[in-house]
């Protein structure tokens, strides 16, 4: 069984990132795999021949392209990951406990102790990965995809990281056929077989967890995240062939603007708050930015007469967008109780200020591996999935035998 031949052309993935939000992608994954059973396509294949990822979201697309010859198999284990899904799977908090100085964290003696420790200690991370390393390893068999490209069932996997050493951003791809790599102002495409260490960088938050070292050819650089300084999240599965891209992101992409009242945020913001704010930045931005954009490309098109289509070298692209309908932070703050408990005690003083439990759940959601936090995010994923069922079934071509609910069965 080959990858799904969708009737107008290459089908595309794109997996966003946000460490712990990424739990929502597995939601989707699964409303997905039961719309395709209900309109009877589950013999048709594998539905996305180019499959890339960033950060946790990265991960999720190498879980399901290394399993790229049994979906429905693919997307019950990897919702099977993220729903026994444990802090202590991700990481370790040892290098931040020993810079902890209980009930002290807003007193000035006790920041001076802070950061006369970190300088003495230099840990390289606030958090060890070491423990989502041997996860990778168990729960990802990379070395399956060159059978898996070879007997079709997947044209290409692409992750994609930010170089500390050289300040470019990477895309790293695997294909079943060669295809060449392209570069861009602070971009650039490196083919090669994916491997462990990649996903570990792609999915490095910074300053959470350490950069990771990957050899370059005669050198090595250290890379982190992959959504930093990552400007176009699209053009990695655009460039690898696909014709149609659905996009799963990890936050709402049209966030409406607060406005000024009671129920804002008052006061000096809490140093959660504006780390919260930053890897928002990060992480949400840049994907509404490149959907707007491609959008725009795609209305510039439609006024172009064939004839002179063929002139330029862009071409439409159809694209979903499927993404979180409620603020994520604001689930967050429900389960910020399940965090180990120096990252609680450094919430709750925190959450000590008018707000503050608001104010430090942005940076909580990133951090938040408990089952009960990714459980809900699944469940999220799968109803607003199955809220734009119409939209799905166009995207893929596929047609409802018969009438099915809008609560379809998860298995």
């Amino acid at each position: 069984m080959t990858a799904y031949a969708h009737p107008t052309g290459t089908t595309g993935l794109l997996l966003t990132g946000g460490g712990a939000r990424a739990a929502y992608q597995a939601g989707v994954l699964e409303a997905i795999a039961d719309l395709r059973r209900a309109a009877g396509a589950e013999g048709h294949g594998n539905p996305f021949h180019v499959i890339t990822g960033t950060s946790a979201g990265a991960i999720n697309a190498a879980a399901l392209a290394t399993h790229a010859d049994d979906f429905d198999g693919a997307v019950r284990h990897i919702a099977d990951i993220w729903q026994g899904l444990r802090t202590d799977h991700v990481y370790r908090t040892d290098a931040l406990a020993r810079l902890d100085v209980p009930g002290r964290w807003r007193i000035l003696l006790g920041l001076a102790q802070l950061f006369s420790r970190w300088r003495r200690e230099q840990p390289r991370s606030l958090l060890d990965n070491a423990p989502l390393a041997d996860l990778l390893r168990r729960v990802v068999p990379l070395e399956r995809l060159p059978q898996l490209m070879a007997a079709g069932h997947l044209q290409a996997l692409a992750v994609t990281a930010s170089s500390y050493s050289s300040g470019a951003h990477f895309t790293f791809y695997e294909s079943a056929t060669p295809m060449p790599p392209w570069e861009r102002s602070q971009r650039i495409a490196v083919p090669g077989r994916i491997t462990h260490d990649h996903l570990l960088a792609s999915s490095a938050i910074p300053f959470v967890f350490p950069a990771t070292e990957i050899a370059m050819n005669a050198h090595s650089e250290y890379f982190g995240d992959g959504s930093m300084r990552q400007s176009a999240p699209i053009a990695s599965a655009i460039h690898l062939g696909a014709q149609r891209v659905l996009v799963v992101g990890a936050g709402r992409l049209h966030e409406p603007m607060t406005q000024p009242g009671p129920n804002t945020f008052s006061g000096r913001p809490t140093l959660a708050q504006i780390a919260g704010h930053a890897l928002s930045n990060i992480f949400l931005d840049a994907l509404t930015v490149d959907v707007e954009r491609l959008e725009r490309i795609n209305q510039t098109l439609a006024l172009i007469p064939p004839e002179g289509r063929r002139h330029t070298h862009l071409r439409p692209i159809e694209l979903l967008v499927i993404s979180p309908s409620e603020r994520i932070d604001a689930i967050a703050a429900r389960h910020t109780a399940a965090l180990p408990g120096v990252l609680r005690r450094m919430f709750s003083a925190q959450e000590s200020t008018p707000g503050g439990a608001a104010k430090s759940s942005a940076l909580a959601s990133y951090l938040l591996f408990d089952t009960r936090f990714t459980r809900e995010l699944m469940a999220l994923g799968r109803a607003d999935t199955l809220r734009q069922r119409d939209e799905v079934l166009r995207f893929f071509a596929w047609k409802l035998e018969h009438a099915a609910p809008d609560g379809l069965a998860r298995r």
